[in-house]
């Protein structure tokens, strides 16, 4: 077993990022009501951004705010000439849908390639960008030398985050691809057949060890959770130890190549998301 290293592959690539920011740029982010996992993630946002020399600018919302209201502040903030790229951090509070307001983002700022605009010149194949995960898993892969061509890639989750837009982007590069959701009948038969084997569904330790084919590559993408011993609203608290969806100690036993949680798909993702804001920033 080996430990596909996201951390220190992320290292790399915001390094040579740092040689490439030419001009002021500014990530803008937007979070609503309070979510201990949002904060973890935008707290690495805001850490990769000083290490890139990227102003990172916070911008802070109660769960409270009325629907309205939220949009003209959105907007503002979208319109305002020194922010150079704009994500809103999901999860959103219940009471608010989402398509509301990563709709108010442009394309030319929407690093996270969220909005309906951005996802369908991705879907088309025109866009210059890739959503972060799905651009920080293949880094991820292609470094390590491992190639999807012809691979049988089982991905756990159809989500708009992660699992469908890595799908398309997986059957691009000539694999066959099964994707899994809620429905699925016997998942444990898919996954066991799986090259490489990529969990995106945010429920902790679901992947179990007896599911995982010997030698697979197995890719956890899953949300940061705490280690579950109480069920708290949107995360799970316990010891403080953060997991994903794959149960490591199990699944390690058995797999070829595996990611950690932290120090995996995660900081790869925030090194691809600033790739994005530069790559839009020098169109």
């Amino acid at each position: 077993m080996r430990i596909l290293d996201g951390r220190k592959l992320s290292e790399r690539i915001l390094t040579n990022l740092k040689k490439k920011v030419k001009k002021k740029l500014v990530l803008a982010v937007v979070l609503i009501g309070e979510n201990p996992v949002s904060e973890i993630f935008i707290n690495q946002k805001k850490i990769a951004c000083h290490k890139v020399g990227i102003n990172f600018k916070l911008f802070r919302f109660p769960s409270n705010i009325q629907v309205a209201k939220l949009k003209k502040e959105i907007e503002k903030i979208v319109k305002s000439p020194s922010n150079s790229g704009v994500i809103i951090q999901l999860p959103l509070p219940k009471k608010f849908d989402p398509e509301d307001f990563l709709n108010l983002i442009p394309e030319e700022k929407d690093i996270d390639v969220l909005s309906e605009e951005s996802l369908g010149k991705f879907y088309q194949g025109v866009s210059s960008i890739l959503p972060p995960t799905v651009g920080g898993i293949l880094h991820l892969l292609k470094s390590y030398g491992i190639s999807v061509k012809g691979k049988n890639i089982v991905i756990l989750g159809a989500g708009r985050l992660v699992g469908f837009p890595l799908a398309v982007q997986l059957l691009r590069e000539k694999a066959t691809v099964s994707v899994l959701n809620e429905f699925t009948k016997d998942t444990s038969i898919f996954t066991k057949k799986a090259d490489i084997l990529i969990a995106a569904v945010g429920r902790p330790n679901l992947v179990k060890g007896n599911m995982v084919k010997r030698g697979a590559v197995v890719i956890d993408a899953g949300s940061y959770s705490w280690q579950p011993r109480t069920r708290a609203a949107g995360s799970v608290r316990g010891k403080g130890k953060l997991v994903g969806d794959i149960d490591f100690k199990s699944a390690s036993k058995r797999s070829g190549f595996i990611t950690p949680v932290p120090g995996g798909v995660g900081p790869m993702t925030v090194a691809c998301l600033l790739e994005n804001l530069i790559k839009i920033s020098q169109k």
